[in-house]
């Protein structure tokens, strides 16, 4: 009986092998499926070019993972759309790739893999980049769909450049003791740098602002005083005392376009950037930053 089992199972194991090898091969027309992945290529550059997120997340898959260099992983439609979205609003922006390989590995599933080249604008200038990519599709109710995309970038990571031993040597030093300046105590002198109105002081509160290190000072403004368009080489911090401080940024002038600021406020002026401004009745501000503290009329 036993021997019967197993001469039947035996049988049965024959004849699901014969069945399978006999069974018909699922044939995937490569040509045809690649052109539909590369029509699905060209509705994301036309939706790149649209700067429009949402058509870009509809062309992945509801779980959908995209890598980029140097960000974390965006897994999902939802994120996908709002990484692009983020993406889009950088200045200047250009994308653009070129498939050069698709692979229809089943009636489901294909690769592709490729190169890219993008660029935008900075202050500091222009930023590209360029490199390759992989891309993993998945049908899903007869629609091509980006399962995964991997970005890899060409460009090699820029590396600190070590300081010269001249610059390390000329870096500040912290002062080594402790000051402390009572305010009633403060020596305070006129402040009437060139095309500067007279009637406003300064106080020097800490450092030398004349010279590399930082500094910190006060000065104080009469009611109605009106500073010109001027620019200094380094970046400039400002904290309201007392009074209404004015302030523009930029080279018009325009008075109009003065802003208040009352007691407690802090402004940040960058370096190299033009401003103005003035003071609604008797007005101090306190000046920290690193010197030599240089004032140039107009604009840079």
């Amino acid at each position: 009986m036993k021997h019967s089992d197993r001469w039947n199972a035996g049988l049965a194991l024959a004849a699901a092998a014969i069945i399978s090898a006999c069974a018909p091969a699922v044939m995937v027309n490569q040509q045809s499926e690649e052109q539909a992945i590369r029509a699905v290529n060209n509705e994301s550059m036309a939706a790149f070019a649209a700067r429009d997120a949402d058509r870009v997340a509809a062309i992945y898959a509801p779980d959908g993972v995209l890598m980029t260099p140097n960000s974390p992983l965006v897994s999902g439609q939802s994120a996908v759309r709002a990484s692009h979205a983020e993406f889009f609003k950088m200045p200047g922006l250009s994308v653009n790739w070129t498939p050069t390989r698709i692979d229809v590995t089943s009636p489901t599933t294909a690769t592709e893999i490729g190169t890219y080249r993008t660029g935008f604008d900075t202050p500091s200038g222009r930023v590209n980049d360029n490199g390759n990519y992989t891309t993993s599709w998945r049908k899903i109710n007869g629609q091509w769909k980006v399962a995964s995309d991997a970005v890899v970038s060409a460009v090699p990571m820029a590396m600190p450049m070590p300081m010269p031993m001249d610059h390390a040597m000329a870096m500040p030093m912290d002062a080594p003791t402790m000051e402390m300046h009572a305010s009633n105590g403060l020596t305070w002198r006129p402040f009437q740098p060139a095309g500067f109105p007279a009637g406003a002081k300064i106080a020097l509160m800490h450092g030398d602002r004349a010279k590399a290190g930082d500094y910190a000072l006060r000065v104080t403004f009469p009611d109605g005083y009106e500073f010109p368009v001027h620019w200094h080489t380094s970046g400039e911090h400002v904290t309201v005392l007392s009074g209404t401080f004015l302030i523009a940024m930029g080279g018009s002038g325009d008075r109009s376009a003065v802003q208040a600021h009352g007691p407690g406020s802090f402004l940040y002026m960058p370096a190299r950037t033009a401003h103005y401004g003035g003071a609604r009745g008797e007005t101090t501000v306190q000046l920290h930053g690193n010197g030599p503290f240089k004032l140039t009329l107009g604009t840079p």
